[in-house]
């Protein structure tokens, strides 16, 4: 039993809320209430979850002897010894062969997709993540692909189903805001910062400001112009989807406020999972589009 969760702390499902962006996809198609749609963008969001457990398990082991120097990692299984590097190495290889099996049910693309987000972990683990701001540019192209399974999944049943090229450029830029946040926190380890990750001597703290200012803002101006664009008004047939954009904007300054005044930010599903006015935000936003996207459909609202 003790073996059985200390895999399970190591698989951290906690993160899996990372993998939610699959359902985006779904949720912009106006697809989210249609039972096929659904289920095979919820099939691909397992898939993901097997396959980043997979990728946590051979970071931890990779990163074993430098998270002996983080506060708060030196008590992950692998670091500590609880769990074996064998054992790790086993529940990895299990782990990214259901999801691969399972990936190829869906549609070979999505095999493809999946296969694509392990092989640039296990470049980011052994290579990528020392390269200044390569690394965080590979954490962004993590949640791009993630973006494109949901989407690829329901071509299965829709071929005609299109990603925006706009959600991919927000899901750029959102995710390097939250990489450069995440890395501004980890310099607040002062003299151990190198020890735990090497790239932290290339950045500073007056860098790091900067480019989160540039994500921060470029993030906001792009979803805002997004629901604006004639394309978009014209695909959902209607402009009112601009009331999520101060969401969006609370949602970025709230984060800002944790990274600056909290020092906070190092985890952002932690964040997610713990900070309740962020939490309370996020639902208004997905309520609002719920609202803008389908109320006609459902309470005809509209």
């Amino acid at each position: 039993m003790v073996f059985v969760k200390m895999v399970l702390i190591s698989m951290r499902p906690k993160q899996w809320i990372k993998n939610l962006i699959i359902f985006a996809p779904v949720a912009f198609a106006q697809k989210l209430f249609d039972p096929p749609m659904f289920l095979v963008s919820l099939a691909a969001f397992c898939c993901f979850c097997l396959a980043s457990s997979g990728v946590y398990l051979l970071n931890d082991v990779t990163d074993r002897e430098a998270d002996r120097h983080h506060p708060e990692k030196k008590d992950r299984p692998i670091a500590s010894g609880r769990l074996s590097v064998a054992a790790a190495l086993a529940g990895m290889a299990a782990l990214f062969t259901a999801s691969f099996v399972g990936a190829f049910l869906i549609r070979p693309l999505v095999l493809l997709v999946v296969v694509a987000y392990v092989a640039l972990n296990v470049s980011y683990s052994f290579a990528l993540k020392r390269i200044v701001i390569i690394d965080a540019f590979s954490i962004a192209f993590g949640f791009i692909l993630r973006m494109l399974a949901g989407g690829e999944a329901l071509r299965r049943i829709d071929p005609s189903i299109v990603i925006s090229t706009w959600i991919i450029l927000c899901t750029l830029l959102g995710s390097l805001f939250l990489a450069f946040c995440k890395r501004r926190q980890e310099l607040g380890l002062e003299e151990k910062a190198a020890d735990h990750r090497s790239t932290l001597n290339h950045y500073g703290v007056s860098f790091l400001d900067q480019m989160i200012s540039i994500s921060c803002a470029a993030t906001v101006m792009a979803y805002a112009l997004w629901t604006m664009w004639p394309e978009t008004v014209r695909k959902f047939g209607t402009q009112r989807l601009f009331w999520t954009v101060p969401f969006v904007c609370y949602g970025i300054f709230r984060y800002l406020y944790i990274v600056h005044q909290k020092n906070e930010g190092g985890s952002p599903s932690k964040v997610f999972l713990t900070d309740r006015p962020l939490q309370i935000n996020i639902l208004l936003w997905i309520v609002t589009v719920i609202l803008v996207l389908y109320g006609k459909k459902l309470i005809g609202l509209w």
